[in-house]
């Protein structure tokens, strides 16, 4: 569905400042929030919320529906009386730039367990109606979650494949006896999404009050060692021996990788989800609208048609393009659901067919700005050559920062840039680029933080294919200046971006 000309600032959770290492859903959130207001943008978008594993990626999560634990507040949790400040005494000085998992993690476990336990004897009638309620209505994904994490906790954190032979193939007898194991452990991990929610929502409630829409992502494919995966193996292409994947998604080859992008997912079986009428598909999307307003697919593209990849391949170059039921998918969920607030991600290898299944549902597609200038002026990237039904970005998380790319951009990009702006501001090249972002016909206009701070590439978010060292930047508090907020509302009224009566 179009949306109305507007602009927002990308920036994922993990990088709000705080005491506790990584950040979190306490006061620099609502900070955040009021700058957001105060500058007149109307869109705040996110990454994946989910529980991350290996690598600390919101795009490899232990689940699709679930909430990552790290960013609960251990502020909040003391207002409640579930923690004390006594519970922050030996807290390390932590980085205020990077977030160090190793460090955080063990930290922010801690504190969660005390506060579980806590809950657990101190919780008022009202407080245990509350959890009682989450947990009966979460419980199509939250009652495998829970015993999904007891489980590979008691396993020392290996992958579900790889467990006994009764529980990888989910007999019943095993999960029963497990449940009744793992009691402590599953309540813990039920507490624990309880207390994300509960967070969230005061947050989102704060967010939508201040005139503020939260878009939220979607990553098409879902980690194989996930409670998904494992709860549901019928609808992903597995091999029934091993429960790996038997197909594995990522990209062909093109100009950026001769070998293409080999991801490791499994692919989904769709004749089987299509038999289902896609319900884990409409609950992960029920899922997902419990806690934003606007969800962006990511890799839209796979939903016409996908890469698939043999098992036993180390590069995605023997793979192939196989047909998807998109149109099929976005019907059942419209005839459920309603029509639906997307945003496709439309990047990367774009045929005829997959443009028309984005048109047909009336997504926004997205435009960025770092890919205009490298070519001719066919580029679609380039602002004259677009719609009004995209979002324009200057970078995406996958990218360098504005001013990072400018830097190590080649002479005929910069030279094109140059020419295409006629001049470069005072201000430098990542006003530059908010501005032609904000100046351009596309409905929406989204900035990531960094770009509104102007930080180099010491401030990137993550490098593609690259496992490890991405997902840490913070900004540090008070670097949210008046000025800055100022600055930026000014260009959004200017441009027609400003809410209503603004």
């Amino acid at each position: 569905m179009p949306f109305p000309r507007s602009s927002g600032i990308l920036l994922h959770p993990t990088c709000f400042p705080s005491r506790f290492g990584v950040g979190d859903l306490g006061l620099e959130a609502y900070k955040f929030i009021d700058f957001l207001r105060d500058s007149y943008q109307q869109y705040w978008q996110v990454l994946p919320l989910g529980p991350t594993g290996y690598g600390n990626s919101p795009y490899a999560s232990y689940s699709a529906m679930a909430g990552n634990y790290l960013l609960i507040s251990p502020e909040k949790l003391q207002e409640q009386g579930l923690l004390a400040e006594e519970d922050f005494a030996n807290l390390p000085e932590f980085d205020h730039s990077q977030v160090d998992y190793d460090r955080v993690i063990p930290i922010k476990l801690g504190l969660l367990k005390t506060a579980c336990k806590n809950f657990q004897t101190q919780a008022t009638p009202l407080q245990q109606t509350e959890f009682a309620g989450f947990c009966s209505s979460k419980a199509y994904w939250l009652d495998d979650y829970a015993l999904f994490m007891a489980l590979k906790d008691a396993h020392d954190g290996t992958s579900w494949h790889t467990w006994e032979t009764e529980l990888v193939k989910r007999e019943p007898t095993a999960l029963e006896d497990a449940k009744q194991k793992l009691a402590a452990e599953i309540f813990y991990y039920k507490f624990v999404q309880f207390e994300f929610f509960r967070q969230w929502s005061e947050l989102k409630t704060y967010a939508n009050m201040s005139g503020i829409q939260i878009i939220g992502d979607i990553p098409i494919y879902v980690a194989q060692d996930s409670a998904d995966v494992w709860a549901h193996p019928d609808i992903f292409c597995l091999d029934e021996e091993t429960m790996q994947p038997a197909l594995m998604a990522g990209v062909p080859p093109d100009y950026f990788s001769a070998t293409g992008q080999l991801w490791g997912n499994p692919v989904y079986n769709w004749e089987e989800l299509q038999k289902q009428n896609f319900q884990w598909w409409l609950g992960r999307f029920e899922a997902m609208l419990d806690y934003i307003d606007v969800i962006r697919i990511d890799h839209f593209r796979g939903f016409e048609a996908f890469w698939a990849v043999p098992q036993g391949e180390e590069t995605a170059i023997n793979g192939e393009w196989v047909t998807a039921p998109g149109e099929e998918l976005f019907d059942a969920i419209k005839q459920s659901l309603g029509k639906l607030p997307v945003l496709a991600e439309d990047l990367g290898i774009i045929t005829p067919e997959v443009e028309a299944l984005r048109d047909k549902y009336e997504f926004p597609g997205m435009k960025v700005l770092h890919f205009a200038f490298g070519s001719d002026p066919g580029n679609p990237f380039l602002p004259f050559n677009y719609g009004r039904n995209f979002v324009v970005y200057t970078g995406t998380h996958d990218n360098d920062t504005t001013v990072g790319w400018f830097n190590t951009a080649n002479d005929y990009e910069k030279q094109n840039l140059l020419m295409y702006l006629g001049c470069v501001s005072p201000e430098g090249i990542h006003w530059d680029l908010i501005r032609l972002a904000l100046s351009s016909v596309a409905n929406q206009a989204i900035m990531p933080l960094q770009d509104i701070l102007g930080l180099g590439t010491e401030a990137r978010m993550n490098y593609p294919s690259t496992a490890e060292g991405n997902w840490q930047w913070r900004y540090q508090s008070g670097a949210l200046l008046p000025e800055l907020g100022d600055r930026l509302k000014n260009l959004t009224k200017l441009y027609g971006r400003a809410p209503q009566g603004k």
